[in-house]
């Protein structure tokens, strides 16, 4: 495991790549023993710094909860990150590519928690009936560890590739919708570049809000009243760039469109 002192420099450097929107090398190659509970150690003090900074937390992000997106990191189990109220837009928002990097976007829906959600037990039922509403959204994934052979460690330590996200204006009760078949029509500039349906999330979106319930009880946690949680992509994630405008289709469940600028 790593020292504090390597966790501590290395969430100084996940910071500093933040604030300059740049790359830095793979904590993996420089520190081939550092394990998974290291990187989350990693994001707990990165996280804390930006807090300290005046960041406010609104909720948390789940990643590769889908064979769609394991297949495409070659990352096999899912992890976590942190949200802010900082990285959070509308629909029809005009978003800065600059700010992240090596910016993608991915498909997802986001659940609102009525009550709070705890673990080391939590069942999708349990999960279903914390959730006050689901509505659809748009993950930009922000990297600042270099893509080449990254791990889960690389990953996590990475507030799990987080940027921000695009909620579309539909709210939805779990039990107004069948939500393992929200469909998504993802294009780019016109052209559709991806498909799929909601319960390529471990079966059922909402499956991921009860894994993390569960996840985060380890670290000594629960999930809040009134957290927004990013349930994974059941969608390969498409790369944008400064231009390009984006626009997803849920059928049901409404239009989410935005463009970087």
């Amino acid at each position: 495991m790593l020292s504090p002192d390597d966790i501590a420099a290395i969430a100084g450097e996940l910071a500093e790549a933040d604030r300059t929107h740049g790359v830095i090398p793979r904590i993996t190659a420089r520190y081939p023993d550092a394990t998974v509970e290291d990187s989350y150690a990693i994001q707990g003090v990165w996280r804390d710094r930006m807090i300290a900074g005046g960041r406010r937390l609104v909720g948390r992000k789940i990643g590769l909860t889908s064979r769609a997106m394991q297949q495409a990191t070659g990352i096999t189990e899912p992890d976590y990150g942190v949200m802010f109220d900082d990285t959070v837009f509308d629909s029809g928002a005009e978003i800065p590519a600059a700010r992240f990097s090596n910016v993608r976007v991915e498909v997802e829906l986001a659940f609102a928690l009525a009550r709070p959600l705890a673990g080391p037990d939590c069942t999708l039922a349990d999960a279903l009936a914390a959730i006050d509403y689901a509505v659809p959204a748009l993950e930009v994934l922000n990297s600042h560890i270099e893509l080449e052979g990254r791990t889960i460690v690389d990953t996590i330590a990475d507030n799990a590739a987080y940027g921000a996200m695009v909620l579309g204006t539909e709210r939805r009760r779990p039990d107004e919708i069948d939500l393992r078949w929200v469909p998504a029509l993802l294009s780019r500039n016109g052209e559709i570049e991806e498909t799929g349906v909601a319960a390529g999330v471990l079966g059922h979106p909402a499956t991921g809000v009860a894994w993390l319930a569960n996840k985060v009880a380890q670290h000594g946690a629960r999930l809040e009243a009134g957290e927004l949680i990013l349930a994974g992509s059941f969608t390969r994630p498409m790369w944008v760039s400064r231009g390009d405008e984006v626009r997803c289709d849920y059928g049901p469940m409404g239009v989410i469109a935005c463009r970087f600028v």
